[in-house]
């Protein structure tokens, strides 16, 4: 018996798991539910993220309500949709730090609350922009 048969298999081989690329349409398609399975799992085990959509919803509602430039609706709308995908990034860093380095390490603590820092960042700028907003609404009356 050779060395090969002497040692049994690990599951699939690299050329076996990795799903064949797709191409024209079927790339399109498969990337949208690929995405569809992001926004669940985001929306089923990120808090976070829930309160940002939350949020986002509520604004705009605010935006329709109110008597804004189509302009600062849009920018608004922009940064609503800007901070999901900054707290969608913060979320995937968050699961691959924790899948690499389950105990805790220096690196990858630091990883995480940079991450959290741009989604702070980006809460700080919107909630900015609505001060602004609403200051200008104010000013007018």
């Amino acid at each position: 018996m050779d060395e090969k048969q002497k040692q049994p298999r690990k599951g699939p081989s690299p050329q076996e798991s990795v799903p064949p690329k797709l191409q024209g349409l079927h790339h399109f398609f498969a990337a949208a539910q690929y995405s569809a399975k992001g926004l669940k799992a985001a929306f089923r085990h990120e808090a976070a993220f829930r309160q940002d959509l939350l949020l986002v919803a509520l604004q705009g509602l605010l935006l329709f309500l109110l008597p804004l430039s189509c302009e600062t609706r849009l920018l608004l709308l922009a940064l609503g949709g800007l901070l999901l995908v900054v707290e969608l990034m913060n979320s995937a860093l968050e699961a691959i730090v924790d899948l690499v380095s389950p105990q805790w390490h220096e690196l990858a603590g630091r990883a995480k609350d940079m991450g959290s820092a741009a989604v702070f960042c980006l809460l700080a700028t919107f909630g900015g922009c609505w001060v602004v907003v609403i200051y200008n609404l104010l000013k007018i009356r």
